[in-house]
């Protein structure tokens, strides 16, 4: 059995975690009890207030004399990171869960984000019924609605605090084998470019790789940078970069300035390409900025309303893509289809627009690097060709960039 950390806010929320740990002992779990609270617990923890504020260099008793729930919440959220940080580094923790409102989901999220994919973490939330992209991140924490306030024990929470416990002990007791010792490759996808990347998992796959593949909504490219980051991707097939024209234009589904970059600093081999560039994401209809009213339009679906983008942010977003890739210091092409870089975007569909397109292309060339190459094909990035082209590009840029290495 494993050992469980319980970060709660322990003035406020002392009973309610109180019964949350009796639920995992009960299960035979071990428990170490952490508190985020300010003033006196109603129950002892293993971890007291005092050392989660020393961990951020501030004391309890200073952020009571201030008075001040911002402060508190920032220095709390700053010490506990640091202490569970330690926790993990030790190996002294197999999974953690809290409970709590606002302030106690801020902090105890926090916490977890800092934990690595694959690490049983649970958060019971009063936010957790709506967005929590915020507390998510790009990890994998299973958020619980926890329906009525955490104020107290009622026959309702009593229920979700149980479900709770048992779905974060199922998930450390639960053993996971890793299938297989393949290299990784991570690839970006839209459902503008599926066929084309749907292609290059075939090849990939049949050439003994490994291919996890990230829709790019935003939070995709987030996370798929983040891996790369942290060493587990051996290359880089970036088909669908749009999130880079939400985060020029406007858009709802932007990676951040940074997206392109994880390869570039790793030096992981990448093969870039300007997937879904003709787009910016939107929601429905009445949610786009009016600044925008004279555009054209594309409605994906009743949620998602495309907008192609014109000359002028293609030449943004050639130098953008130019900035990024040129500070690349791993093997890296660009392949560009002249035929359209999306479904709709081809001869003939309503986002056809070959000045803007070109327009990329010109930029892109004046501003990378000249070691960089570009390689424009006359055929749409859907079409088998571009796909076998760029998939084994990709290959060989890992076989000589293997080789290097071991030399």
């Amino acid at each position: 059995m494993g050992k469980i950390l319980l970060i709660g806010t322990l003035d406020t929320k002392g009973k309610e975690i109180s019964f949350l740990r009796d639920q995992l002992e009960e299960r035979g779990q071990s428990t170490l009890l952490l508190d985020v609270g300010i003033h006196q617990p109603v129950i002892e923890p293993d971890i007291d207030r005092h050392q989660v504020a020393q961990a951020a260099g501030m004391s309890i008793q200073s952020l009571i004399t201030s008075d001040d729930r911002g402060e508190a919440v920032a220095i709390m959220t700053k010490g506990v990171k640091s202490v569970v940080h330690q926790l993990f580094k030790s190996g002294d923790l197999d999974g953690v869960i809290s409970a709590g409102g606002s302030a106690g989901t801020t902090i105890a999220c926090s916490a977890m984000q800092i934990l690595p994919f694959g690490f049983p973490k649970v958060m019971i939330s009063t936010l957790a019924s709506g967005d929590v992209s915020g507390f998510v991140g790009i990890k994998d924490i299973v958020m619980v609605p926890a329906v009525v306030d955490i104020n107290g024990l009622n026959r309702i929470n009593r229920r979700v605090f149980s479900q709770a416990a048992g779905a974060i002990c199922g998930m450390v007791n639960q053993s996971v084998t890793l299938s297989n010792n393949k290299k990784t490759v991570a690839a970006t996808m839209f459902g503008n470019t599926t066929k084309c990347v749907d292609n290059c998992r075939l090849l990939l796959e049949a050439a003994g790789f490994e291919v996890l593949i990230f829709h790019a909504t935003g939070i995709g490219g987030r996370t798929m940078e983040n891996l790369v980051e942290s060493g587990q991707i051996a290359g880089v097939l970036d088909v669908t970069t749009t999130e880079l024209a939400d985060e020029v234009v406007g858009g709802v589904m932007r990676a951040g300035p940074e997206r392109l970059l994880a390869a570039a600093r790793s030096g992981v081999p990448a093969v870039v390409v300007p997937g879904c560039l003709d787009m910016v994401n939107f929601w429905a209809p009445e949610t786009i900025p009016k600044v925008f009213s004279d555009r054209l339009f594309y409605q994906h679906n009743p949620n998602v309303t495309l907008m192609r983008t014109n000359s002028k942010e293609n030449r943004e977003l050639g130098a953008r893509f130019a900035l990024n890739l040129n500070q690349s210091t791993g093997p890296v092409s660009v392949y560009i289809p002249t035929k359209g870089i999306s479904v709709i975007s081809a001869p003939g569909e309503s986002f056809h627009d070959p000045k803007a397109d070109a327009s990329f292309r010109v930029a892109l060339s004046q501003e990378l690097r000249d070691d960089i190459q570009i390689h424009e094909r006359p055929v749409n990035i859907n079409d088998s060709s571009f796909s076998q082209e760029i998939s084994q590009a990709l290959i060989s840029m890992m076989d000589q960039h293997s080789s290097a290495i071991e030399i």
